[in-house]
């Protein structure tokens, strides 16, 4: 049964319904929006009018205090039976991304795998020499084509509530300074910008400070025009653990092979033999991670 918002005064004098408000994973609180739901769902691959269903059939569910991850769920099931494993894997990529862990060591190896598709030559947890002391960087990447240098520190969290703050932001600012700063004559200093990457969300503060002190930002949905999940979809990368068809169990063993992302599946589909499956649900999640890849850029 359907349960309604209070019901308050229009402008025009009629009554209208407020929107129920929602628990976000931070445990804020904000009025549901059923826009923002297809437009996530469009971007997964979803059609328009599918979309639009979905979202429908969902808001019809939602109480007031309802939590972000159960009105979640109830749209991932609908999308996956209407549009398909494919579809609803790419809508699950932030959670998927959350299941890398509990170590940040896979999802170094994951942004590692993804800049290396865009181009860049990548070493993972490199030392380099700073102007103080020397700094472990979690990878430090190099475009020819570009003649361009970079070192990233990344953030992973398995917490979908949790922000990266200012504090982290103020943190990878002195760093990356102390690498800027470092001596030639002692070292080379083969960097030209530092980034700080994460796969959830920056607080405002960590963006206000990063955009005034040029801290560049990589997240999860910032920026809005080459966010992580923007890059993830243009660059066809994805986790291993956006595959519907594998068990948790099935996914931490893949990932404890070396397996993280999901074209690993489809460039040689032996990479699944330690799972030991059956025949047919090799098939099965093979063809769902072909399908994945197949999917068109985000609209």
């Amino acid at each position: 049964m359907t349960t309604f918002s209070p019901i308050v005064g229009g402008t025009d004098g009629l009554a209208t319904t407020a929107p129920p408000i929602i628990i976000k994973a931070d445990g804020s609180r904000e009025a549901f929006d059923s826009a923002r739901l297809v437009t996530s769902l469009r971007r997964a691959g979803a059609g328009e009018h599918t979309a639009a269903h979905i979202a429908d059939a969902v808001t019809r569910t939602i109480t007031h205090g309802a939590l972000s991850k159960e009105i979640y769920r109830r749209a991932f099931t609908l999308l996956r039976q209407h549009e398909g494993r494919p579809v609803a894997a790419r809508y699950a990529l932030r959670r998927a991304l959350l299941e890398l862990g509990p170590s940040g060591h896979p999802f170094e190896d994951f942004v590692s795998r993804l800049y290396r598709k865009e181009g860049w030559q990548v070493e993972t947890r490199k030392l380099m020499q700073g102007k103080c002391v020397v700094h472990e960087v979690d990878f430090y990447a190099s475009h020819p084509g570009q003649n361009a240098y970079l070192a990233a520190e990344l953030k992973y969290h398995n917490d979908p509530g949790y922000k990266t703050d200012l504090k982290v932001a103020l943190y990878v600012k002195s760093r990356f300074d102390d690498i800027f700063s470092c001596n030639p004559s002692k070292s080379s200093c083969p960097i030209d910008r530092g980034i700080l990457v994460t796969n959830t969300k920056f607080t405002s503060e960590a963006i206000a400070y990063a955009s005034c002190a040029g801290v560049e930002l990589l997240g999860w949905s910032y920026p809005a025009d080459n966010s992580l999940f923007m890059r993830m979809a243009r660059a066809k990368v994805y986790p291993i653990t956006a595959l519907t068809g594998l068990s948790r169990a099935e996914k931490r063993l893949s990932i404890d092979a070396g397996v993280v992302t999901v074209d690993e599946v489809v460039q040689d589909r032996r990479v699944l033999e330690p799972l030991h499956l059956s025949p047919e649900r090799v098939g099965e999640i093979f063809a769902e991670a072909e399908g994945l890849l197949a999917l068109p850029e985000p609209v």
